[in-house]
């Protein structure tokens, strides 16, 4: 009895384990066949000039490795470039010049990256800045697409625009010394290899989350919430070149150090609950906003209750 039961065990076993292994490959099959429609895929990214190579180490021309370079070139000057089927290039975009003809037919990205003056604050202003920027990226990198079908240049190469936050390429100072420069052309990432082709992610809503609420004068964050923290930090694992911006708020009841200093203090009981769940503290920002943007009326319990919060923003 005992060997029957056993037989009928391994056989159910075996039935599921190649269940598993079919969906498996059935889930694999239907991830073939994507394929970007458009040449130019806009975002938004937080990412920081160190983050990658310069172009120091452009030495071998290799697409093994799959490699990402930075250079400070001004994508702006391409049109300029590009009227002669032979131009000059800038030394901050030769070694690009040099692989495209060293390397036949080996894949390249060329994202074009931009960022906004933050001291404009007026949001028609900056949305029509960030038209303008896209735009202008847009006509530099067709210019050069151009370029190289006269030349006969058959890598296959995939262009893209992105904004920047200036802190990361620039400095916190940077706008400090130039504040006449509304738009900062950053420069380009080169990125080598066939791999991968998702550097930037497609511009789309930025995924939303609840404020996360506190009792008055504390800062705990209920278990209640924990479900709230966990989908946050499984959303950042999944898009790793995503950031969250925590913004602190409480109620007026206090001076003004009190309820800036525990608004403070919130955002960094959930910065340091998403440090728990494995996102790096790089990724994550916070900034105390005291009794600003009310979001309920403070001369009642209710909308005292509403204000003393943290609202997540992903970006």
């Amino acid at each position: 009895m005992k060997r029957i039961f056993s037989l009928i065990l391994v056989g159910l076993l075996l039935v599921s384990g190649a269940d598993a292994m079919a969906q498996s490959k059935g889930k694999k099959n239907s991830s073939k066949g994507k394929k970007q429609t458009s040449m130019f895929v806009e975002g938004r990214q937080k990412v920081r000039q160190t983050d990658y190579a310069t172009f120091d180490k452009f030495t071998n021309f290799s697409t093994k490795d799959n490699k990402i370079y930075y250079s400070p070139f001004n994508y702006i000057d391409l049109p300029g470039l590009t009227v002669d089927v032979n131009p000059a290039w800038p030394d901050e975009i030769r070694p690009v010049m040099n692989y495209m003809e060293k390397v036949s037919r080996a894949t390249m990205t060329l994202c074009a990256l931009y960022a906004i003056n933050p001291e404009i604050t007026d949001h028609q202003q900056r949305e029509q800045l960030h038209k303008q920027a896209r735009e202008e990226a847009k006509a530099a990198l067709d210019s050069f697409d151009s370029w190289k079908g006269k030349k006969g240049m058959k890598n296959k190469t995939q262009y893209k625009v992105a904004e920047v936050d200036y802190r990361y390429f620039k400095g916190a100072n940077y706008y400090n010394e130039q504040r006449g420069d509304e738009i900062i052309h950053v420069g380009v990432l080169v990125y080598l290899g066939s791999k991968k082709n998702n550097i930037f992610v497609a511009d789309t809503a930025a995924h939303t989350f609840p404020d996360i609420k506190f009792f008055p004068n504390d800062a705990t964050i209920l278990e209640s919430w924990y479900p709230v923290l966990d989908e946050l930090a499984e959303y950042l694992k999944d898009n790793d070149r995503k950031g969250v911006l925590l913004s602190g708020y409480a109620d007026n009841q206090g001076t003004e150090a009190y309820v800036t200093g525990i608004s403070r203090q919130r955002a960094m009981e959930v910065k340091k609950a998403l440090l728990l769940r494995g996102i790096d503290a790089t990724r994550i920002e916070i900034i105390a906003k005291g009794d600003a943007d009310p979001i309920g009326d403070n001369s009642t319990h209710e909308g005292r209750a509403m204000n003393n919060r943290v609202n997540i923003k992903v970006q």
